[in-house]
């Protein structure tokens, strides 16, 4: 990785920016700010964020809150892949139909070639307010055209690592397979997966961990509570899981890793936390909340002590691979 950037650097909890895109809901911007703080105050110097997340808001808002924070402090990741283009068609109108509560004046559009992301990386460090971005990471190319994703993202990407434009270059998906295709064919130093490393389920240990330990790519595991569903000591039905409605038979499961978990003494969202970190590829976890006791709270967790024999229990109660 060029740039003096390392792994390492990312600690075990990062913070994922999104809620402070008006993820789902509104957010004020004194109550952004106060869980930025609260990150920062908790000891988190990773920060993820995405021009998807609130159509730049995100973005705009953890600059803010980084401005007068020592830069060699604290590492930044955002992605590029979408770039975002004024909506002709904006009139009054909201995106809720990607999940942030913010006007859509403008749209996203796929666009990984060399061109928009440099463009993306621009517009990315004008509305952070940074002279430089640590981590950009190709986002969910899956969900427009992995094919053409890769085969321009990833070489511009590369290139603009080696330029010291960036820091370190990845992908962010919510597909394993797709994200073990990336490792495969590009020269990458971290992958970020959403939901597919978790206490809930597992795929990314079929190919995608494995192949990065071979590669010695980095993993950062985001999305570990499922959205939600592993967020509580009791799982809920009203919970959230992959952004929409719990499916019954993965609500029946994390209830019984939840009791499990108990009968150790452990509440599930600190489980949760924890078991991606047991893997040698996963450099870190990132977890997003607008609400500063959250972020407390999981900074907590993400260090509390476990009694020993806690994986192999669960393992051989057939609760997790």
């Amino acid at each position: 990785m060029s740039g003096g950037f390392t792994a390492e650097r990312l600690g075990p909890l990062g913070y994922g920016a999104a809620s402070i895109g008006n993820l789902y809901r509104e957010v004020s911007e004194d109550d952004a700010r106060a869980a930025v703080d609260a990150a920062w105050d908790a000891g988190i110097r990773y920060f993820d964020t995405a021009p998807h997340y609130g159509l730049g808001l995100s973005e705009r808002r953890l600059g803010e809150a980084m401005r007068e924070r020592p830069r060699d402090e604290f590492v930044v990741s955002t992605k590029v892949g979408r770039v975002l283009d004024p909506n002709p068609d904006f009139s009054g109108g909201d995106d809720l139909a990607f999940d942030f509560a913010v006007p859509n004046r403008t749209v996203r559009r796929f666009d990984p070639s060399e061109a928009g992301i440099r463009r993306s990386i621009e517009e990315s460090l004008g509305r952070l307010g940074l002279d430089r971005i640590d981590i950009a990471f190709l986002h969910d190319p899956d969900a427009y055209d992995l094919d053409r994703g890769l085969a321009e993202g990833l070489p511009a990407l590369a290139k603009l690592r080696d330029e010291g434009v960036v820091g370190a270059i990845g992908i962010g998906t919510n597909s394993a397979d797709a994200a073990a295709r990336a490792v495969r064919e590009g020269d990458l130093d971290l992958v970020m997966i959403a939901g597919r490393y978790t206490l809930l389920e597992q795929p990314a240990l079929d190919e995608l961990l494995p192949l990065c330990v071979e590669r010695g790519v980095g993993v950062v595991a985001a999305a570990v509570f499922n959205s939600g569903l592993l967020a509580a000591p009791t799982p809920s039905p009203t919970g959230r899981y992959n952004y929409g409605t719990v499916p019954a038979e993965l609500l029946e499961h994390a209830r019984r890793l939840a009791d499990a978990c108990g009968a150790d003494g452990v509440e599930l969202p600190v489980a949760a936390l924890q078991y991606p970190l047991q893997h040698p590829a996963v450099r870190s976890v990132v977890v997003g909340s607008a609400r500063p006791a959250d972020i407390a709270e999981n900074a907590r967790r993400v260090r509390e002590p476990l009694p020993e024999g806690l994986w192999s229990r669960l393992r051989a109660g057939g609760l997790i691979r």
